[in-house]
């Protein structure tokens, strides 16, 4: 072993305590009565079926922390969220097909940009950070939406797609496209 290599795990691990603690520590701070938490559910078919977890959403200084805990989700190293127009995720007719999900209607877009600019962008303002999904199917890192805040919420939903979303614009024949791919989870804010 070289010199200083029995240090380093333990290093390691001090620094992610470090860490974890720092995020708790912002995540209690930034925690408030005006905090909303979402049950989410895998979608079929036929509607919302398994509960895979919760969403919280938290307003701080810097804009919304959305606070994915959950569990069985397809594995997929990053999976596109976005805030929806309606509080629905039940199926709907899209382009003349029943498609999962599609009763959330579009991306929330209160100023009509019609831009798909991801959450840092000028598009909609319902473009969220993709969330980062372990190899188990598990999703636990905070993520900041810088222009929404949780007064924005109610009466919508979250979706979480199959793939990442690369915040491009798209033709819309082309269904694997940059916003994600399919509506896999949805969960309804009120």
């Amino acid at each position: 072993m070289e010199a200083g290599g029995a240090d380093r795990p333990s290093a390691v691990n001090a620094g992610r305590l470090a860490i974890a603690a720092s995020l708790a520590l912002t995540m209690s701070a930034v925690a408030d009565a005006g905090a909303k938490t979402v049950e989410v559910h895998r979608l079929s078919h036929d509607g919302p079926s398994a509960f895979v977890g919760v969403v919280t959403f938290s307003d701080t200084e810097h804009g919304l922390l959305v606070t994915p805990d959950l569990h069985d989700l397809e594995a997929a190293s990053l999976h596109g969220a976005h805030i929806h127009t309606h509080a629905d995720c039940g199926p709907a007719s899209k382009r003349g097909d029943m498609t999962m999900g599609a009763a959330a209607g579009g991306h929330y877009d209160p100023y009509d940009t019609g831009r798909h600019g991801g959450p840092y962008g000028q598009g909609h303002l319902g473009d969220l950070p993709n969330l980062a999904v372990e190899p188990g199917g598990s999703a636990t890192i905070p993520v900041l939406a810088p222009r929404l805040r949780v007064a924005d919420l109610a009466g919508r939903s979250i979706m979480i797609h199959a793939g990442a979303d690369r915040y491009q614009h798209h033709a819309a024949s082309n269904h694997a496209h940059g916003k994600g791919g399919a509506r896999m989870y949805c969960g309804v804010i009120e």
